[in-house]
């Protein structure tokens, strides 16, 4: 802490950005605590930012507040959410972000307004995000971020992915072909590898998981678990890969996005979702093959539309 001691924030410079944590700045509810729109002054400019309150009552803590810090001090890239300041004062516990302009990825993945490029754009972005946490950090160690989920990609107002909330998050050894943590199982019901659930052993094929059931979010347009199904259609990481199997991927892909698809890009995509799934870990990707395809499916859509754009 002494060594990020120059991000510190008065509480009552952010009291008075926020209206005093006014109702109408409001912005987003969390597992850390709730989220205002704020403006404060840094290095003698105003900047719109993002101030996330601790709520102890959540069950998150000083932790989580501290590694958040670690985290977003230590690792910078333009797909991880930028972390601007903290307060540590009177019993408050306080972080303070860039101000995401459209907030989070859930917010959006029934929206017909967002394109398959757009979805194609945040999905290589956040893996992006995710394969510098897994491989580019450092040469002896990676983070592994254990609470991947479509509510913890934020998207700014050009609508690039930046990677958030890092409370949970855990640091293991790089250099050995398979990093694995024992450590107790957490994250988000919907999203957690079923392997990590029974063992407890974390590895960065857990993150996999979790990001192909966010990359199945993207493309059907739904959350990983919808509460008014209480048939299969409920849980996202098992309805997905069975239609896949089965050759119906059409049928629950999100209509809006579906008629606008190169044949090429849709079938790399799944692909790369479904492989994200697999059970056994071995068989699932490392995030670098992720951002491989994905990239080359997006590049694939993107040079179809130019192709009849030029017809046209």
């Amino acid at each position: 802490m002494e060594r990020v001691q120059h991000l510190k924030i008065p509480l009552e410079e952010i009291k008075s950005g926020t209206n005093n944590f006014s109702d109408q700045n409001l912005i987003a509810r969390g597992g850390f605590g709730n989220v205002y729109i704020g403006k404060l002054t840094i290095s003698g400019h105003q900047n719109t930012v993002a101030v996330k309150r601790l709520d102890r009552t959540h069950g998150q803590g000083v932790h989580e507040f501290l590694m958040e810090i670690q985290m977003l001090t230590c690792y910078k890239h333009e797909n991880l959410i930028t972390l601007v300041g903290f307060c540590e004062e009177s019993g408050e516990y306080i972080l303070v972000y860039e101000h995401a302009k459209h907030g989070s990825l859930d917010k959006y993945l029934s929206d017909d307004t967002l394109s398959w490029v757009q979805r194609l754009k945040i999905s290589v972005g956040a893996a992006r995000g995710f394969n510098y946490l897994h491989n580019d950090v450092g040469p002896q160690h990676r983070v592994l971020h254990r609470d991947i989920k479509s509510s913890n990609i934020l998207l700014n107002e050009n609508w690039e992915a930046k990677v958030s909330d890092f409370g949970l998050s855990k640091i293991g050894p790089s250099n050995v072909e398979f990093t694995f943590l024992v450590t107790r199982a957490c994250g988000t019901f919907g999203y957690i590898d079923p392997q990590y659930r029974k063992t407890g052993i974390l590895t960065k094929e857990s993150d996999v998981y979790s990001f192909g059931v966010v990359l199945f979010e993207i493309l059907c347009g739904r959350l990983a678990l919808v509460n008014k199904y209480q048939d299969e259609r409920r849980f996202l990481d098992s309805l997905a890969p069975r239609a896949c199997e089965q050759h119906s991927l059409d049928e629950i892909t999100l209509p809006s996005i579906r008629h606008d698809m190169k044949e090429s890009s849709f079938n790399i995509y799944s692909m790369v979702a479904y492989q994200c799934l697999k059970e056994n870990r071995v068989e699932r990707p490392t995030m670098a093959w992720i951002v491989e395809k994905l990239e080359e499916a997006l590049k694939l859509q993107v040079s179809c539309m130019t192709k009849i754009t030029t017809v046209t």
